[in-house]
């Protein structure tokens, strides 16, 4: 690693000012990412600022909207009752992120900020149409995703929980890497009063994107024969060592109906 100085602010405002007084700075969460790449001397900050006093870790639920901490780790997301009983897909999806280390310090603010393109959390929070609420403002999830590693954050700007509304169907399916149990593709379903919304994650270039075809089909028919001849243009789509782009256009029609069949 590089050298670099540690700060661990006790509030919010104390964060914002630490990371807005250096260009350079950047934030710790979790760790899950940020970590290794300092070990790789992929980054190179000149101050890390240290998240975890900030109060930024819970899950409050009522009727209509559950709305979890920045902070909260995967584990707490995975086990959290109101979310099995409310939004089960959703705690499908975290526990099923890396492994049992890492679902106790990675959390779902961090993996957000990261936005990496093969993240599950994205795909959760755009097919549920979540609300990112940050230290100064509200961003819909159709305008917080912005592609590879790039969201719609400002320097300095901090998430400090994400508001989901309560959904009468969801589910999420993901075919890993049996390595880094990353999504090769994820696909991740979800119905609620404003309708339904199917969102992809691990196959786009451009990071988690929307499937409208199969978001059409759903809305008439939601079952996994609505979408059984619906294909993915292979156009746009990653292909690396572990899957073709073709490889994973198909995939995406087998996790979809999957995930609908749980549903």
């Amino acid at each position: 690693m590089y050298d670099f100085t540690y700060t661990k602010p006790s509030s919010i405002p104390a964060a914002v000012q630490a990371l807005g007084a250096d260009i350079e700075a950047k934030a710790l969460a979790g760790g899950q990412t940020f970590i290794p790449v300092l070990k790789q001397r992929l980054n190179k900050p000149s101050a890390i600022v240290d998240l975890a006093d900030l109060g930024l870790r819970g899950i409050a639920a009522d009727d209509k909207t559950i709305t979890i901490g920045a902070m909260t780790t995967h584990h707490q997301i995975e086990t959290s009752e109101d979310i099995k009983r409310m939004l089960p897909g959703l705690a499908k999806m975290a526990s099923w992120i890396g492994d049992t280390q890492v679902r106790h310090r990675g959390t779902m603010g961090g993996s957000l900020a990261n936005n990496d393109p093969s993240a599950c959390y994205p795909a959760a929070v755009l097919a549920l149409n979540a609300t990112i609420h940050t230290d100064h403002r509200s961003i819909a999830a159709d305008d917080f995703f912005q592609g590879m590693f790039t969201t719609a954050l400002e320097p300095g700007e901090l998430i400090t929980a994400i508001e989901f509304p309560i959904a009468e169907k969801t589910s999420y399916e993901k075919f890993r890497n049996p390595a880094s149990r990353y999504a090769m593709v994820g696909v991740f379903v979800a119905k609620t009063a404003a309708g339904v919304r199917v969102a992809v994650t691990g196959a786009g270039q451009g990071g988690v994107f929307r499937h409208t075809a199969m978001e059409q089909a759903l809305s008439a028919n939601f079952s996994a024969d609505a979408i059984t001849g619906i294909t993915t243009p292979s156009d746009g789509l990653n292909g690396d060592i572990h899957a073709s782009p073709e490889y994973r256009a198909h995939l995406i029609g087998v996790m979809a109906r999957r995930a609908v069949a749980a549903a």
